[in-house]
């Protein structure tokens, strides 16, 4: 899962966006997420994710999901994570919160899903097995 969240971030870095790229990255998935679980499920999912992540990353400590699920906190400068703890901060996150959705729903659909929001992004060498990452 961590080459996954990876490959997520670093394509949404290539966009030169103003925003944390993980942070991006989790509110381009909230919809068809939320379409699928439901807000309150999908914000529990990424709330769970982000209480997995700051076990590893204690700079998330300061990000919280709001009731639409979104991650709240990132760009604050008080909750920003050291520069060195950002891009592994995010990539923590990601995987966590792909990790609990392949668990959820299964690989194959995880997968569909991200590919719908990122159309031309390789994904097919990933490997799911177990032991493969968080």
């Amino acid at each position: 899962m961590r080459e996954f969240a990876e490959r997520l971030i670093a394509q949404e870095m290539a966009q030169k966006s103003p925003e944390p790229a993980a942070l991006v990255v989790c509110e381009r998935l909230r919809a068809p997420l939320a379409t699928l679980m439901g807000t309150v499920g999908f914000a529990a999912l990424l709330s769970r994710a982000l209480s997995l992540a700051t076990t590893e990353i204690p700079g998330l400590r300061a990000l919280h999901v709001d009731a639409d699920g979104a991650l709240q906190g990132w760009t604050e400068r008080k909750a920003r994570p050291l520069p060195d703890e950002s891009f592994e901060g995010g990539v923590t996150l990601l995987a966590h919160l792909l990790g609990l959705l392949a668990t959820f729903i299964g690989a194959n659909l995880t997968l569909r899903l991200v590919r719908e929001v990122w159309p031309k992004l390789a994904l097919d060498d990933l490997d799911f097995s177990e032991g493969s990452g968080k």
